[in-house]
């Protein structure tokens, strides 16, 4: 999930939108569906995330369904709890007949999409960065960034080793399976924590002291964009509380 969330923003033709846009649309979806009543209001916000990260941002329907059933298959098992009560007579359909389970999932879905709308059009170095300006400490910023670049390095080394087990047979049955799997994981945790120990050597060495300098290249707001926004999210909310 994270190599796909990686790779679109990567690719997202928002990627040069400043920070600030993409984030008045995505965080302000977010406060209206946890302000505004579930109906029509966590409704409508899904429907505008939805819309965003389709039409606006042209993100493949393929990895926009992929990347929401996961938080989706949450949000559907626990409210499944919502729907029955235990009265008397044993377990029983909900006195309010599955209203509160509804409201959760609307409220859930649409401020998980709108999360997901922010990281699949913003790679996560510019959002680092953004919160650096927002006053996140350099050594927390660093050792983010040290850990998302460490995660590919972990998964590349994982793939290396599994297609290895591939050639030699190791997954040609269940039982090669999971001996390989653990195998594998055996040792995916020393070459892990050699490769962290020649990253230290190696910022060690260049003399690093909480801060690593990066290109950050100027992105400036658009008012116009930025209006737009603003405006269609205070009509949303205008729609939801005239309904």
């Amino acid at each position: 999930m994270s190599l796909t969330i990686d790779r679109l923003a990567q690719a997202s033709p928002w990627r040069n939108r400043a920070l600030i846009e993409k984030a008045a649309l995505a965080l302000g979806l977010l406060i209206l569906a946890l302000a505004l009543p579930p109906w029509p209001g966590a409704a409508l916000v899904l429907v505008a995330a939805w819309g965003a990260a389709l039409i606006g941002a042209r993100i493949g329907l393929a990895d926009w369904l992929r990347l929401n059933a996961a938080p989706l298959g949450f949000v559907l098992t626990g409210s499944a709890t919502l729907l029955v009560e235990l009265g008397p007579d044993g377990f029983g359909l909900a006195a309010d007949h599955g209203a509160r389970a509804a409201s959760v999932v609307l409220r859930a879905s649409a401020a998980a999409a709108c999360l997901l709308l922010l990281a699949v059009t913003t790679p996560t170095p510019d959002m680092i960065r953004g919160l650096r300006r927002l006053g996140l400490p350099a050594e927390i910023a660093e050792v983010a960034l040290l850990t998302w670049r460490f995660l590919f390095l972990l998964l590349d080394a994982a793939a290396a080793i599994r297609i290895a087990q591939e050639s030699r047979l190791g997954w040609s049955n269940g039982r090669r399976a999971i001996r390989s799997l653990g195998l594998l994981i055996a040792m995916l945790l020393p070459r892990a924590m050699d490769r962290a120990r020649r990253l230290e050597i190696g910022l060690a060495a260049r003399g690093f002291n909480g801060s690593l300098p990066m290109l950050s290249p100027a992105r400036p707001v658009s008012a116009p964009a930025l209006t737009l926004v603003l405006t269609a999210e205070a009509g949303l909310a205008g729609v939801c509380l005239w309904f």
